[in-house]
Protein backbone atom coordinates (compact mmCIF):
# COMPACT_ATOMS: atom_id res chain seq x y z
CA UNK A 1 0.00 0.00 0.00
CA UNK A 2 1.22 3.30 -1.00
CA UNK A 3 2.53 6.23 1.95
CA UNK A 4 -0.02 8.54 0.59
CA UNK A 5 -2.94 6.09 0.34
CA UNK A 6 -2.48 5.15 3.82
CA UNK A 7 -2.10 8.85 5.23
CA UNK A 8 -5.54 9.47 4.26
CA UNK A 9 -7.72 6.67 4.56
CA UNK A 10 -9.38 7.50 7.28
CA UNK A 11 -11.73 10.42 6.48
CA UNK A 12 -11.98 13.59 4.33
CA UNK A 13 -11.12 16.88 5.99
CA UNK A 14 -15.09 18.06 6.54
CA UNK A 15 -17.97 16.12 7.99
CA UNK A 16 -20.84 15.18 5.50
CA UNK A 17 -24.04 14.07 5.81
CA UNK A 18 -24.93 11.04 4.75
CA UNK A 19 -21.13 9.93 3.97
CA UNK A 20 -20.36 5.98 3.91
CA UNK A 21 -17.17 5.85 5.72
CA UNK A 22 -18.77 2.96 7.84
CA UNK A 23 -19.90 1.10 4.63
CA UNK A 24 -16.94 0.88 2.96
CA UNK A 25 -15.94 -2.15 4.06
CA UNK A 26 -19.62 -3.79 2.59
CA UNK A 27 -18.59 -2.21 -0.75
CA UNK A 28 -15.05 -3.10 -1.80
CA UNK A 29 -15.26 -6.80 -0.94
CA UNK A 30 -17.95 -6.69 -3.65
CA UNK A 31 -16.39 -4.65 -5.78
CA UNK A 32 -12.81 -6.23 -5.53
CA UNK A 33 -9.95 -4.25 -7.37
CA UNK A 34 -11.73 -3.07 -10.45
CA UNK A 35 -9.66 -1.26 -12.67
CA UNK A 36 -12.66 1.57 -13.12
CA UNK A 37 -14.20 3.49 -10.17
CA UNK A 38 -16.81 5.75 -10.46
CA UNK A 39 -18.48 7.78 -7.71
CA UNK A 40 -20.87 10.37 -9.42
CA UNK A 41 -22.51 11.73 -5.95
CA UNK A 42 -19.10 12.19 -4.53
CA UNK A 43 -20.08 14.60 -1.08
CA UNK A 44 -16.66 13.79 0.84
CA UNK A 45 -15.19 10.33 -0.78
CA UNK A 46 -15.49 8.43 2.47
CA UNK A 47 -15.88 5.20 0.35
CA UNK A 48 -12.47 6.20 -2.62
CA UNK A 49 -10.30 7.15 0.42
CA UNK A 50 -11.23 3.79 2.03
CA UNK A 51 -9.77 2.13 -1.04
CA UNK A 52 -7.65 -1.17 0.42
CA UNK A 53 -5.93 -1.18 -2.75
CA UNK A 54 -3.92 1.03 -4.36
CA UNK A 55 -5.57 3.56 -6.50
CA UNK A 56 -6.27 2.89 -10.69
CA UNK A 57 -8.52 4.62 -12.97
CA UNK A 58 -11.07 7.00 -10.87
CA UNK A 59 -13.79 9.43 -12.32
CA UNK A 60 -15.71 11.32 -9.28
CA UNK A 61 -18.40 13.79 -9.69
CA UNK A 62 -20.52 16.13 -7.80
CA UNK A 63 -23.30 18.33 -8.96
CA UNK A 64 -22.51 21.24 -6.02
CA UNK A 65 -19.45 23.34 -6.91
CA UNK A 66 -18.61 24.25 -4.06
CA UNK A 67 -17.78 20.01 -3.45
CA UNK A 68 -16.16 19.78 -7.08
CA UNK A 69 -14.38 23.17 -6.41
CA UNK A 70 -12.49 22.05 -3.52
CA UNK A 71 -11.72 18.31 -4.73
CA UNK A 72 -10.30 20.19 -7.57
CA UNK A 73 -8.51 23.05 -5.70
CA UNK A 74 -7.02 20.42 -2.80
CA UNK A 75 -5.55 18.16 -5.84
CA UNK A 76 -4.05 21.03 -8.07
CA UNK A 77 -3.03 23.64 -4.94
CA UNK A 78 -2.97 21.95 -1.71
CA UNK A 79 -1.26 24.65 -0.10
CA UNK A 80 -2.97 27.94 -1.37
CA UNK A 81 -5.96 25.64 -0.23
CA UNK A 82 -4.83 25.43 3.31
CA UNK A 83 -3.31 28.91 3.75
CA UNK A 84 -6.92 30.07 3.06
CA UNK A 85 -8.60 27.22 4.71
CA UNK A 86 -6.19 28.22 7.97
CA UNK A 87 -8.46 30.37 10.40
CA UNK A 88 -9.62 30.84 13.79
CA UNK A 89 -12.87 29.48 14.80
CA UNK A 90 -15.27 32.99 14.64
CA UNK A 91 -18.77 33.91 14.33
CA UNK A 92 -18.64 37.18 12.19
CA UNK A 93 -16.18 35.75 9.93
CA UNK A 94 -18.14 32.87 9.75
CA UNK A 95 -21.34 34.99 8.73
CA UNK A 96 -19.50 37.30 6.73
CA UNK A 97 -17.95 34.46 4.55
CA UNK A 98 -21.11 32.56 4.05
CA UNK A 99 -22.42 35.49 2.48
CA UNK A 100 -19.45 35.82 0.50
CA UNK A 101 -19.67 32.24 -0.58
CA UNK A 102 -23.39 32.12 -1.42
CA UNK A 103 -23.24 35.02 -4.07
CA UNK A 104 -20.86 33.37 -6.21
CA UNK A 105 -22.36 29.40 -6.00
CA UNK A 106 -23.70 30.37 -10.09
CA UNK A 107 -20.89 31.55 -11.51
CA UNK A 108 -18.71 28.94 -9.62
CA UNK A 109 -20.54 26.24 -10.99
CA UNK A 110 -20.97 27.59 -13.89
CA UNK A 111 -16.56 27.47 -14.52
CA UNK A 112 -16.31 24.15 -12.96
CA UNK A 113 -18.89 22.31 -15.36
CA UNK A 114 -16.81 24.45 -18.65
CA UNK A 115 -13.37 23.92 -18.08
CA UNK A 116 -12.08 20.68 -16.32
CA UNK A 117 -9.00 22.18 -14.92
CA UNK A 118 -10.93 25.19 -13.58
CA UNK A 119 -10.51 25.72 -9.36
CA UNK A 120 -10.92 28.84 -6.98
CA UNK A 121 -8.41 28.06 -3.84
CA UNK A 122 -9.80 30.78 -1.94
CA UNK A 123 -13.17 29.40 -2.19
CA UNK A 124 -12.43 25.84 -1.67
CA UNK A 125 -10.45 27.12 1.72
CA UNK A 126 -12.86 29.42 3.13
CA UNK A 127 -15.93 26.86 2.35
CA UNK A 128 -14.42 23.46 4.00
CA UNK A 129 -13.27 26.00 7.30
CA UNK A 130 -17.16 27.44 7.19
CA UNK A 131 -18.46 23.75 6.86
CA UNK A 132 -16.16 22.65 9.85
CA UNK A 133 -17.36 25.62 11.52
CA UNK A 134 -20.97 25.17 10.68
CA UNK A 135 -23.17 22.54 12.61
CA UNK A 136 -26.31 20.65 11.07
CA UNK A 137 -27.56 21.18 7.93
CA UNK A 138 -27.63 24.44 5.79
CA UNK A 139 -24.03 25.82 4.79
CA UNK A 140 -24.01 27.46 1.47
CA UNK A 141 -27.36 26.30 0.62
CA UNK A 142 -28.63 30.10 -0.48
CA UNK A 143 -31.64 29.74 1.42
CA UNK A 144 -32.49 32.64 4.44
CA UNK A 145 -33.88 36.07 5.03
CA UNK A 146 -30.05 37.77 5.58
CA UNK A 147 -28.40 39.89 2.64
CA UNK A 148 -25.27 41.99 2.05
CA UNK A 149 -26.83 45.44 1.17
CA UNK A 150 -23.79 48.20 0.49
CA UNK A 151 -21.24 45.66 3.15
CA UNK A 152 -23.76 45.44 5.06
CA UNK A 153 -25.07 41.89 6.61
CA UNK A 154 -28.92 43.05 6.62
CA UNK A 155 -32.51 41.33 7.48
CA UNK A 156 -34.90 41.26 5.10
CA UNK A 157 -38.99 40.09 4.95
CA UNK A 158 -39.20 40.16 1.66
CA UNK A 159 -38.32 37.80 -1.43
CA UNK A 160 -37.22 40.97 -3.66
CA UNK A 161 -33.76 40.46 -2.47
CA UNK A 162 -33.41 37.20 -3.99
CA UNK A 163 -31.60 34.26 -2.23
CA UNK A 164 -29.64 34.73 1.01
CA UNK A 165 -28.27 33.03 4.05
CA UNK A 166 -29.52 32.12 7.81
CA UNK A 167 -27.74 33.94 10.33
CA UNK A 168 -28.32 32.93 14.13
CA UNK A 169 -26.15 33.72 17.18
CA UNK A 170 -23.84 31.30 18.84
CA UNK A 171 -26.03 29.14 21.44
CA UNK A 172 -23.82 28.28 24.59
CA UNK A 173 -24.70 25.45 26.66
CA UNK A 174 -22.73 23.91 29.20
CA UNK A 175 -18.96 23.97 28.64
CA UNK A 176 -19.98 25.12 25.31
CA UNK A 177 -21.75 22.36 23.51
CA UNK A 178 -24.72 24.29 21.65
CA UNK A 179 -28.15 22.22 20.10
CA UNK A 180 -29.54 22.58 16.72
CA UNK A 181 -28.54 25.96 15.91
CA UNK A 182 -26.42 27.27 12.91
CA UNK A 183 -23.31 28.33 14.95
CA UNK A 184 -19.51 27.82 14.88
CA UNK A 185 -18.14 25.31 16.25
CA UNK A 186 -17.10 25.81 19.81
CA UNK A 187 -16.70 22.37 21.74
CA UNK A 188 -13.16 22.10 23.57
CA UNK A 189 -11.03 24.84 21.62
CA UNK A 190 -13.19 24.47 18.49
CA UNK A 191 -13.45 21.95 15.64
CA UNK A 192 -12.11 23.52 12.66
CA UNK A 193 -11.11 21.96 9.71
CA UNK A 194 -10.02 18.08 10.93
CA UNK A 195 -6.22 18.63 11.08
CA UNK A 196 -5.55 14.90 11.51
CA UNK A 197 -2.69 16.16 14.05
CA UNK A 198 -0.37 16.71 11.44
CA UNK A 199 0.04 20.54 9.63
CA UNK A 200 -3.03 21.48 7.22
CA UNK A 201 -0.93 22.13 4.20
CA UNK A 202 0.78 18.72 4.69
CA UNK A 203 -2.44 17.20 4.78
CA UNK A 204 -4.17 18.64 2.37
CA UNK A 205 -0.79 17.84 0.05
CA UNK A 206 -1.01 14.02 1.33
CA UNK A 207 -5.02 14.41 0.18
CA UNK A 208 -3.51 16.02 -3.40
CA UNK A 209 -1.10 12.90 -4.01
CA UNK A 210 -3.94 10.36 -3.26
CA UNK A 211 -6.58 12.59 -6.12
CA UNK A 212 -3.24 13.16 -8.60
CA UNK A 213 -4.70 10.79 -11.34
CA UNK A 214 -8.47 11.16 -10.33
CA UNK A 215 -10.62 12.97 -12.70
CA UNK A 216 -13.12 15.55 -10.60
CA UNK A 217 -16.15 16.54 -12.09
CA UNK A 218 -18.96 18.39 -11.52
CA UNK A 219 -22.28 18.25 -13.42
CA UNK A 220 -25.45 16.23 -13.21
CA UNK A 221 -24.54 12.72 -12.14
CA UNK A 222 -25.58 10.77 -15.52
CA UNK A 223 -22.64 12.57 -17.18
CA UNK A 224 -20.13 9.89 -15.78
CA UNK A 225 -22.26 7.08 -15.95
CA UNK A 226 -22.04 6.37 -19.71
CA UNK A 227 -20.07 3.53 -21.69
CA UNK A 228 -17.14 6.19 -22.11
CA UNK A 229 -16.47 7.07 -18.64
CA UNK A 230 -17.21 3.38 -17.50
CA UNK A 231 -17.27 0.14 -19.57
CA UNK A 232 -14.97 1.27 -22.13
CA UNK A 233 -12.27 1.70 -19.55
CA UNK A 234 -12.90 -2.07 -18.46
CA UNK A 235 -14.19 -3.69 -15.34
CA UNK A 236 -16.02 -0.62 -13.37
CA UNK A 237 -17.34 -0.05 -10.31
CA UNK A 238 -19.99 2.64 -9.56
CA UNK A 239 -20.93 3.67 -6.35
CA UNK A 240 -24.35 5.10 -5.88
CA UNK A 241 -25.15 7.25 -3.27
CA UNK A 242 -27.84 10.15 -4.80
CA UNK A 243 -29.94 12.06 -2.21
CA UNK A 244 -32.69 10.46 -0.19
CA UNK A 245 -35.98 9.78 -2.40
CA UNK A 246 -39.12 10.88 -0.97
CA UNK A 247 -39.85 7.38 -0.24
CA UNK A 248 -37.32 7.21 2.05
CA UNK A 249 -39.12 9.85 4.73
CA UNK A 250 -36.16 11.94 5.27
CA UNK A 251 -35.98 15.84 5.40
CA UNK A 252 -36.10 17.37 2.21
CA UNK A 253 -33.98 20.34 3.17
CA UNK A 254 -31.00 17.96 3.92
CA UNK A 255 -29.25 18.65 0.47
CA UNK A 256 -28.68 22.09 -0.81
CA UNK A 257 -28.58 20.81 -4.20
CA UNK A 258 -30.53 17.63 -5.39
CA UNK A 259 -34.16 17.50 -5.32
CA UNK A 260 -36.13 14.03 -4.04
CA UNK A 261 -36.57 13.13 -7.80
CA UNK A 262 -32.68 12.05 -8.02
CA UNK A 263 -32.80 8.53 -6.71
CA UNK A 264 -35.73 7.30 -9.05
CA UNK A 265 -33.70 8.00 -11.71
CA UNK A 266 -30.37 6.58 -10.33
CA UNK A 267 -32.44 3.64 -9.30
CA UNK A 268 -33.72 3.37 -12.87
CA UNK A 269 -30.10 3.86 -14.67
CA UNK A 270 -29.18 0.70 -11.78
CA UNK A 271 -32.25 -1.31 -12.92
CA UNK A 272 -31.09 -1.01 -16.39
CA UNK A 273 -27.34 -1.67 -16.65
CA UNK A 274 -27.12 -4.54 -13.78
CA UNK A 275 -27.13 -7.15 -15.76
CA UNK A 276 -24.07 -5.47 -17.40
CA UNK A 277 -20.92 -8.15 -16.57
CA UNK A 278 -18.70 -5.46 -17.05
CA UNK A 279 -20.10 -3.34 -14.43
CA UNK A 280 -20.36 -4.03 -10.18
CA UNK A 281 -22.89 -1.43 -8.70
CA UNK A 282 -23.48 -0.30 -5.42
CA UNK A 283 -26.92 1.58 -4.76
CA UNK A 284 -27.18 2.99 -1.66
CA UNK A 285 -30.58 4.25 0.21
CA UNK A 286 -32.78 3.60 3.40
CA UNK A 287 -34.92 0.77 4.12
CA UNK A 288 -37.86 0.64 1.71
CA UNK A 289 -36.89 3.22 -0.82
CA UNK A 290 -35.86 1.64 -3.56
CA UNK A 291 -37.37 -1.73 -4.60
CA UNK A 292 -35.02 -4.28 -6.45
CA UNK A 293 -35.03 -7.66 -8.04
CA UNK A 294 -33.88 -10.41 -6.07
CA UNK A 295 -30.24 -11.00 -7.31
CA UNK A 296 -29.45 -7.87 -6.18
CA UNK A 297 -28.28 -8.20 -2.68
CA UNK A 298 -29.46 -6.08 0.28
CA UNK A 299 -26.89 -5.55 2.53
CA UNK A 300 -27.97 -3.75 5.73
CA UNK A 301 -25.64 -1.28 7.63
CA UNK A 302 -25.50 1.19 10.44
CA UNK A 303 -24.30 4.76 10.05
CA UNK A 304 -23.04 6.76 12.46
CA UNK A 305 -25.61 9.17 14.98
CA UNK A 306 -25.30 13.29 13.29
CA UNK A 307 -25.96 15.99 15.54
CA UNK A 308 -29.72 17.58 16.26
CA UNK A 309 -32.34 14.98 17.62
CA UNK A 310 -30.33 12.21 18.78
CA UNK A 311 -33.22 9.89 18.99
CA UNK A 312 -34.54 10.23 15.47
CA UNK A 313 -30.97 10.31 14.13
CA UNK A 314 -29.97 6.51 15.72
CA UNK A 315 -33.26 5.48 14.77
CA UNK A 316 -32.49 6.37 11.14
CA UNK A 317 -28.97 4.97 11.47
CA UNK A 318 -30.50 1.60 11.16
CA UNK A 319 -32.16 1.87 8.24
CA UNK A 320 -29.20 2.40 5.53
CA UNK A 321 -29.05 -0.34 2.70
CA UNK A 322 -26.84 -1.04 -0.02
CA UNK A 323 -28.05 -3.08 -3.34
CA UNK A 324 -25.40 -4.74 -4.88
CA UNK A 325 -26.11 -5.55 -8.49
CA UNK A 326 -25.75 -9.43 -9.50
CA UNK A 327 -22.35 -9.47 -11.00
CA UNK A 328 -20.39 -8.17 -7.53
CA UNK A 329 -18.54 -10.49 -5.88
CA UNK A 330 -19.87 -12.62 -3.38
CA UNK A 331 -18.10 -12.50 -0.34
CA UNK A 332 -16.73 -16.15 -0.58
CA UNK A 333 -15.25 -15.44 -4.08
CA UNK A 334 -13.93 -11.86 -2.56
CA UNK A 335 -10.35 -11.54 -2.11
CA UNK A 336 -11.12 -10.04 1.50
Amino acid sequence: MSKCLSAVKHKAPFPWFGGKSRAAHLVWPRFGDVPNYVEPFFGSGACMFLRPHSPRLETINDLDGFVANFWRAVKLNPALTAEHADNPVNENDLHARHSWLVARRETLTARLEGDPEYYDAKIAGWWVWGLCCWIGSGWCSGAGPWHVVDGLLVKSDTEATGKGVNRQLVHLQGAGQGVNRKRVHLWGAGQGVNRKLVHLEDYFKEISSRLRDVRVCCGSWDRVCGETPTTKQGLTGVMLDPPYADTADRDADIYAVDSLSVAHDVRRWALENGSNKQLRIALCGYEGEHSMPADWECVEWKAGGGYGRQNESNKNAARERIWFSPHCLKLNESLF
